[in-house]
């Protein structure tokens, strides 16, 4: 079993910035696609990055040029760096991970962009 925690959300003024981590249990990442989704209240879970085990990323286009995935692997560590933000980044941001069948999913972190 993985377990994967997020950190670093927050109130946050627009235009400001934050990066979020997601630390995992065991080292998984040469193994393991990560991503990084967000759930608003009443909407869909909506993608916004991935890195795959050889290292390639990939940025929806609603967030490309403002949000940046990247990783390392001596620390077991992904991280999101949000810039630009918007009040409709508004969010419960969460990690995932998948390793050939098996899923794993942080318990979220909250990123509110307020002024």
């Amino acid at each position: 079993q993985v377990q994967l925690v997020e950190s670093g959300g927050g109130l946050v003024q627009p235009g400001g910035s934050l990066r979020l981590s997601c630390v995992a249990s065991r080292n998984i990442f040469s193994r393991a696609t990560m991503d990084w989704y967000r759930q608003a209240p009443g909407k869909q879970r909506e993608f916004l990055a991935q890195v795959t085990p050889g290292g390639l990323t990939n940025h929806a286009n609603s967030v490309k040029g403002r949000f940046t995935i990247s990783r390392e692997t001596a620390k077991n560590t992904v991280w999101l760096q949000m810039n630009r933000l918007k009040p409709e980044d508004t969010a419960v941001y969460l990690c995932h991970g998948r390793v050939g069948a098996l899923d794993y999913w942080g318990q979220g972190t909250q990123v509110t962009v307020s002024s």
